[in-house]
């Protein structure tokens, strides 16, 4: 990375109709970009928040072919951003979706898409029921991407519980990490600014991390917060609970001087395991080389 840049996170409170989403989303993106973004990051489910799995199976399409990849790839060439269209549901294989992050350039083509690798199986304490993987075909390859200003490392939402995927990034070279999300209301307010500072601090990246806001069909209410992370775990902005969205600049110094002062990712070990009988192959810390370019 060589040259500081400006970045915006989005935040809106998606619904069901997939064109009044991406219009709210669009007008946001334009406000943003008045404000010299370069890099804009849009939230999980940025076209569509719909709890029907029928109605996401039905309303997803080829990445290509994409009623919400095509029209934020016209937004990009009109507003010459570089978008992170946060999630979209593209079809996949044997009737699942694949939940895939994609990376726009500034004329609207697709640098980079991710489909999201962990899913979210889980009963929430306040009576919140969720199974991604019902609906969703997860993803196996990690991703970074090359951008003018450096290279982003690509995750979503639940992913950020999952330390190994991001050193993975950061050892392929990630200065800035995005975690689009849908982040629920009771979660967020346990652990989502905790979680996304760690996760920062970790691999002395930035991290930028769009939210969802408020409630949603079936129930769903999502916590915002969206946050804007330095390397030393500063949050820079905070998107607070509403609809809107924030900004901060990126220093490349700030992740040399993060780096160097605790060179932690160069300080990897591999170990045994718990059980593993000495001469068994060491379990390793992360996988170099396992996110792809």
């Amino acid at each position: 990375m060589a040259q500081a840049f400006r970045v915006a996170c989005v935040q809106p409170n998606g619904g069901q109709d997939m064109a009044a989403n991406i219009g709210a989303a669009s007008e946001l993106v334009r406000a943003a970009r008045a404000e010299g973004a370069q890099l804009i990051a849009l939230p999980e489910n940025a076209a569509l928040m719909e709890h029907r799995g029928a109605v996401v199976r039905a309303q997803a399409a080829p990445l290509e072919q994409h009623p919400a990849r095509q029209a934020f790839g016209a937004l990009a060439r009109e507003t010459g951003a570089w978008l992170l269209v946060g999630s979209l549901g593209a079809a996949a294989a044997q009737g699942k979706v694949a939940n895939r992050s994609v990376l726009l350039d500034d004329t609207g083509a697709v640098v980079a898409s991710y489909d999201k690798i962990h899913m979210f199986d889980v009963d929430l304490p306040n009576g919140e029921s969720h199974r991604e993987s019902a609906l969703f075909q997860p993803g196996e390859q990690a991703v970074v991407a090359a951008t003018p200003w450096g290279k982003l490392g690509l995750t979503v939402c639940y992913d950020l519980r999952f330390p190994q995927l991001y050193r993975a990034l950061a050892h392929a070279g990630a200065d800035v990490i995005s975690v689009p999300a849908a982040f629920t209301k009771v979660t967020g307010e346990a652990h989502w600014h905790v979680l996304l500072r760690a996760r920062a601090i970790e691999c002395g990246s930035y991290v930028i991390a769009p939210n969802q806001c408020g409630s949603h069909s079936g129930g769903r209410r999502t916590y915002g917060h969206s946050l804007i992370v330095d390397p030393w775990g500063e949050v820079l902005a905070d998107g607070g609970e509403g609809v809107g969205y924030i900004v901060a600049d990126i220093d490349p110094a700030k992740i040399a001087r993060a780096r160097g002062a605790i060179p932690a990712l160069a300080h990897d070990r591999t170990f045994q395991a718990p059980g593993q009988a000495p001469g068994e192959a060491p379990t390793p810390t992360l996988v170099r080389g396992a996110a792809g370019s």
